[in-house]
């Protein structure tokens, strides 16, 4: 018996193992799909992702490549990353079908909205990273220039540097979806939470100086963004925390005691009548 105990058990971790495998091997022919379709733009994505800069730049200011391979090396990386920004909800989709099985049905139910939600927001993110935050820094970095120094940047400098202000940004736009799973899971209470503002503030500003590139303009903007998220998470959490299972049910009175057994009684015993003996007769006086 043991030893058919431990086959099944091998066999279900193989089968657990290959399924990933699938998932992984679906994830990445989703990236690879996308970013095929999207080399032959590579120069085309790079010119957006460089018009924040470049809108703000003096007219002697420009982007410059300070080899040769970094004019295709540089697109290229953009279009990867791309793929991978795109191919997040297809991803994250076949991160669920594999722990599916796994979950309850409640679980289930709330896996879905958090998804789509976590997706959302971390494209969100990028969004106030593009449109708020890179024109605001760059145009700051641009007038902050001394007088004869030239404004030029590398092009593969400014991509890791944007790059890692989408990916810091993303992450950062989690911030709610992370305080509402750990609230679910009963692994926190707002209540907690809420005692710890002060520190939680403290966090963002080191979490922000660590993640971010090394301005104090961005990561005074993350840290307030992620203090901003940590008030509409812990909002959210007050209001779908799991309530204590509250029983409306009136209490049923205590089962009434069952009747004492009646034994038989039995008739009383008569005694037998006592045979009375015959009176000497008195001696006769003489």
């Amino acid at each position: 018996m043991a030893a058919k105990a431990s086959e099944g058990v091998e066999a279900s971790f193989i089968e657990h193992l290959l399924e990933l495998r699938t998932r992984i091997l679906r994830s990445a022919v989703a990236i690879l799909v996308l970013f095929v379709g999207l080399f032959p733009f590579r120069n085309t994505l790079y010119r957006l992702l460089a018009r924040p800069l470049t809108a703000v730049l003096p007219k002697n200011g420009a982007m410059i490549a300070t080899n040769l391979p970094a004019t295709f090396i540089a697109p290229l990386k953009l279009a990867l990353a791309t793929a991978v920004a795109l191919a997040v909800p297809y991803v994250l989709y076949q991160a669920w079908a594999f722990v599916a099985p796994g979950l309850y049905q409640r679980e289930r139910r709330l896996i879905t909205p958090l998804l789509l939600s976590s997706t959302l927001l971390f494209y969100l993110g990028m969004a106030f990273a593009y449109f708020l935050i890179f024109p605001l820094a760059f145009g700051f970095f641009a007038r902050s220039a001394p007088t004869g120094v030239r404004v030029m940047t590398d092009i593969n400098h400014y991509l890791s540097f944007v790059l890692t202000l989408f990916f810091a940004f993303g992450l950062a736009f989690e911030v709610p979806v992370a305080i509402v799973l750990l609230v679910l899971m009963g692994v926190l209470r707002p209540e907690t939470l809420s005692g710890k503002r002060r520190y939680v503030i403290l966090g963002a500003f080191i979490l922000a100086a660590i993640i971010t590139p090394p301005d104090a303009f961005s990561q005074t903007v993350l840290a307030l963004a992620m203090w901003g998220l940590f008030e509409v998470g812990l909002f959210v959490a007050y209001r779908v925390r799991p309530r204590p299972a509250t029983a409306d049910i009136k209490a049923s009175p205590p089962p009434a005691a069952p009747p004492p057994a009646v034994m038989p009684v039995s008739p009383p015993r008569r005694r037998p009548k006592r045979r009375r003996r015959p009176r000497k007769p008195p001696p006769d006086a003489h």
